[in-house]
């Protein structure tokens, strides 16, 4: 089962300051949901663990997180693959795109897209449309929250 998810954020801190902190491993795990572990490999991956919940399966994921795409510091494409054993697997990935709205302030835009197979994708599409859509939102909302905090 597939899924896209569309959304913004405005962020009060300069371009270059957001991009530095999309490349920045500890800023993206505090942001990422359930993320316990994110730890870079190379210049363009990561390993990560993610432990979540969807609906009544809690299942902890272990896998890898993929920079492509990359026109610094305007866009990118991140990508993930986890295996969570009996649990299933979840796979996605988003296109993130930077606009200086202003010297202090950034748009970022995202379409991300999930998919889900095993148990979990037994639960029923609106169940992980709805976690998905959450999960979007809260990274999303972290990441905004934590780099305008940094001022």
């Amino acid at each position: 089962m597939s899924l896209v998810i569309e959304g913004e954020e405005h962020i009060k801190a300069p371009i270059e300051k957001v991009w530095a902190a999309l490349n920045e491993p500890e800023i993206l795990q505090s942001s990422i949901p359930g993320c316990t572990d994110l730890v870079k490999t190379s210049d363009n991956n990561m390993k990560a663990t993610v432990v979540l919940a969807v609906g009544p399966i809690k299942a902890k994921f272990a896998g890898e997180v993929t920079l492509s795409n990359i026109q610094a510091p305007n866009s990118y494409t991140i990508q993930g693959e986890g295996k969570g054993g009996i649990a299933g697997f979840a796979k996605g990935g988003a296109d993130v795109a930077l606009t200086a709205i202003s010297p202090d302030e950034t748009l970022l835009k995202y379409q991300a897209r999930a998919d889900v197979g095993g148990k979990i994708a037994q639960l029923g599409s609106r169940l992980i449309v709805s976690t998905s859509k959450k999960l979007a939102g809260e990274f999303f909302s972290n990441f905004n929250k934590t780099i305008s905090e940094q001022g």
